[in-house]
Formats: C-alpha cells, sequence, structure tokens
C-alpha cells in the first residue's frame, strides 16, 4: 500500500504543513505504508486524533469549550469534541446525523483495532505474524474516510481571524475584500519607523506603526538577518551599540 489509499489524509495533512506533529505522524504512516508494517494502523489512528487536536486548537470557544476535561481523552471523546466544534450536530436532518453517527462508531472501531493488533504503543506477543494487508486497508481507509469528512468540515467552518494560526492565503477572498475598499497612506517619522493609517470605508482612520525590525521579521525572515548583518558595526547615533547575538 502507498499514501495513495488515503487521499483526504494527504491534503490534510498537506493543509496543517505548518503543524510538526501531524507532519511527523505522516511520514510514519508513509514509512509504515511502504514497508507492509502493522505500524500503519497505529499511525493512522493518530492521525486522526491529531487532527481532531487541530480542529479543537481552531474552534473552541474559550467561553464555551468542548475539549475534553480529562487528562487523557479517549480516542471516541477527541472525535465527539471535533464533531461539537464543528457544530455538526446543529444540522437538524435525521440522515446526516445518522451518518454523523456512523463516523463515530468507524472511530470507535479503529481505535479498538489499534488496541487489539497496533504495535507501535504497547508490547505484543513476540511470535506473532503480521497482520493481513485486509488489516491495513481497513485501518487506512477507515482513518482516511474520518479525517476527509472532518477536514472537508473545517475548511467551511467560520474561524476566529484574530487567534487562527491558518496563513494568510487562506482568506485571499477577505483580503480583496479589505483591498479593494480599505485604503493606505504612509510616511516614516523620525526613529525611522513607518506609520500607516488605514482609512475605512466609512472614513475612520487605524493609525498603525511598525519598526524595520518588526517588518522585516514578519514579511521577509531572510531580509531581516541581511539587514542586522549589515546593521552590526554601522554607526547608530545617540543609541547603544548593540550586543551581538548568533543567527543563521
Amino acid at each position: 500500500m502507498t499514501i495513495d489509499w488515503c487521499p483526504g489524509i494527504r491534503d490534510a495533512c498537506l493543509h496543517w504543513r505548518d503543524a510538526p506533529m501531524l507532519q511527523q505522524t505522516f511520514e510514519e504512516l508513509e514509512r509504515a505504508l511502504a514497508e507492509n508494517n502493522d505500524a500503519c494502523i497505529d499511525s493512522a489512528k493518530a492521525i486522526v486524533e491529531v487532527v481532531c487536536q487541530i480542529i479543537l486548537q481552531e474552534l473552541d470557544l474559550p467561553s464555551n469549550p468542548v475539549r475534553p476535561a480529562e487528562a487523557l481523552p479517549t480516542f471516541g471523546a477527541w472525535m465527539s469534541a471535533a464533531v461539537r466544534a464543528l457544530k455538526l450536530g446543529d444540522v437538524r436532518h435525521t440522515g446526516f446525523q445518522k451518518l454523523v453517527s456512523q463516523h463515530k462508531k468507524l472511530t470507535d472501531a479503529l481505535g479498538e483495532l489499534r488496541n487489539d493488533a497496533g504495535i507501535a504503543s504497547h508490547g505484543r506477543e513476540g511470535f506473532l505474524q503480521r497482520l493481513s494487508v485486509h488489516h491495513h486497508r481497513a485501518a487506512v481507509l477507515s482513518a482516511d474516510a474520518i479525517v476527509t469528512f472532518l477536514h472537508q468540515a473545517y475548511l467551511e467552518a467560520e474561524l476566529d481571524l484574530v487567534r487562527t494560526r491558518e496563513p494568510y492565503e487562506r482568506f485571499d477572498h477577505l483580503h480583496r475584500l479589505i483591498d479593494t475598499r480599505v485604503s493606505l497612506r504612509s510616511d516614516v517619522d523620525d526613529e525611522g519607523s513607518l506609520n500607516v493609517n488605514v482609512t475605512l470605508p466609512s472614513g475612520d482612520v487605524l493609525p498603525l506603526r511598525v519598526e524595520a525590525s518588526r517588518l522585516l521579521y514578519q514579511l521577509d525572515r531572510e531580509a531581516y538577518v541581511e539587514a542586522l548583518n549589515a546593521a552590526r558595526g554601522a554607526p547608530a547615533p545617540d543609541m547603544e551599540p548593540i550586543e551581538q547575538q548568533g543567527e543563521q
């Protein structure tokens, strides 16, 4: 088997490419599939669990949290919490709710298979034979169905723009709305900081002040390092010398 068997997992991992734990788990799944290793069952289950936690980090409201309160939540508890955070239970349609319920049951079954047959998290009898490809396929396809279901629902969810970890590119439609209706005027003050006045359609102005270091650090990290190297040794009137720090 290859990762082509689980396109939904692949798409979710590509979407959350900046999530180190998800990427590490995805790499383990790829390796286990390539080697026909029973550990693919553990990795498939783990990816579902990590995806549930990412969704909760993005959507769980501090004022009304749905994240499991237990110190060590069960696999099913993570899935149920993610479904609640996605507000899938708010869809008043009997057939749809039955499908949601079946995804929860599929999650429970995947967890049971991993607990019974997974090799990565606990030892098993040393002379047991490898599991069949049917076991591997069942686990991976089940995980892929669950991840696809959750990920696609997440893509349609309304995110908190103040605290989301989603990249700038995710919100192109919102950027176009702002860029076509909001204007900017800027100047540089005596301290070398960029002052920007953001004029809203109402005529209200939002003043922003950005230091050169902050602008470069946020927008172009390589340019930041280049500017830092150029600044070292250059005279800075009325300023104390900056203590050298290591950088790449």
